[in-house]
């Protein structure tokens, strides 16, 4: 699932893709799926995307917040939350360091 999560971003020029392994660190997820974008629009673009790749892939879908607003919409599939940000949200939260007991792993076409 965190395959298919970071293709659908790339797709849609995210940067910056990263899956953090949460597995023994939270309860209720297994990974994150962090990525950037420039803009707004471009936010909801990659949730977008994401969404159809879950779709189509039959992947139950269980929360989605910020949407409307577009500087954070997360994705929630159970197993995999993903994290789209603009950029300066997401330096703001750094989840990358708040987290810093996970495994970091860049995603790469």
């Amino acid at each position: 699932m965190t395959e298919a999560i970071c293709k659908a971003a790339s797709d849609k020029k995210a940067r910056d893709i990263v899956v953090m392994d949460m597995q023994g660190l939270m309860s209720s997820t297994d990974y994150f799926v962090i990525c950037s974008a420039n803009t707004a629009t471009q936010v909801r673009a990659i949730a977008d995307n994401i969404e159809e790749a879950m779709d189509e892939a039959k992947i139950p879908f269980n929360h989605k917040e910020g949407y409307r607003e577009g500087e954070w919409v997360l994705l929630d599939y159970g197993d995999v939350v993903a994290h789209i940000f603009m950029q300066e949200a997401r330096e703001y939260y750094a989840l990358e360091r708040l987290w810093g007991d996970a495994e970091l792993t860049p995603y790469e076409d």
